[in-house]
């Protein structure tokens, strides 16, 4: 009775795996894509004409120095992320977690801030800088979680916080696509630009969400590495514990 509950439909479990590498490999696509075009900002003798439309800036240099080292984290950590999602990194435990580790701290220490400084200066107004912070705290939030999760063992819970991570970041290469559509529709450019980052924002979280309350279909794939885990990680104390409960016996013996 468990084990038919616990069975996925060969066509539901081939649509998942399918529409989870489509979105993958789309993702990854249009970060790199996203990174071909933000070459120019590194180029430090002109501007490009996204920065030139902002002018004059308060703190120009802050902004300027800010916009390089979002675009290079986000350049590094967004890949990072997808490929961390992969069934094939998620096998090599020690790449995950060393890799995972390297991602948490761009995410935390560099993505984050910077995208809060970039923020403030937003096209939109208040409305899109709320929801520049509103997604940037969502990450930050989630990274934490789900290095929490991680310390403890809780792989079910570390996945869900990472799901969030990524559908957060892919609200970059979502929006992107949503304001040349829209503009090509001759929407109002001001009413794109927010309908374009509050509607990826909370369809990430709606989505997350919705996945995650299904923990039967995906219990067998998160048992695994928990698995390997255990042996790769933890054979030493394992051991020890062994023999600590052996010795008492012996001596009484």
């Amino acid at each position: 009775m468990g084990e038919s509950r616990d069975r996925v439909h060969p066509r539901s479990r081939w649509l998942r795996t399918w529409s989870g590498r489509v979105f993958l490999a789309s993702m990854l696509a249009g970060s790199l894509l996203i990174t071909m075009m933000s070459l120019p900002y590194f180029d430090f003798e002109t501007l490009p004409p996204f920065v030139i439309e902002k002018l004059p800036l308060r703190f120009q240099s802050l902004w300027l120095g800010a916009l390089r080292v979002h675009v290079a984290a986000a350049a590094l950590s967004f890949p990072l992320c997808l490929a961390l999602m992969t069934r094939a990194l998620q096998q090599r435990v020690r790449w995950h977690r060393w890799l995972g580790r390297m991602c948490g701290v761009l995410l935390l220490f560099v993505l984050v801030p910077s995208g809060a400084v970039l923020s403030f200066d937003a096209k939109g107004g208040r409305v899109v800088t709320v929801g520049f912070l509103l997604s940037a705290a969502i990450i930050a939030l989630a990274m934490l979680a789900g290095i929490r999760a991680a310390r403890r063992r809780d792989l079910i819970t570390h996945a869900r916080a990472m799901r969030h991570v990524v559908g957060q970041m892919s609200v970059a290469v979502v929006s992107r696509a949503l304001i040349v559509g829209l503009d090509a529709l001759g929407v109002d450019p001001d009413v794109a630009y927010v309908a374009a980052l509050w509607g990826p924002v909370l369809l990430s979280v709606a989505v997350v969400q919705s996945l995650s309350a299904r923990p039967r279909l995906r219990a067998r794939h998160v048992v695994e590495p928990i698995e390997r885990m255990d042996h790769e990680i933890f054979p030493r104390s394992l051991v020890v514990r062994t023999l600590t409960i052996l010795r008492p016996r012996a001596r009484v013996r």
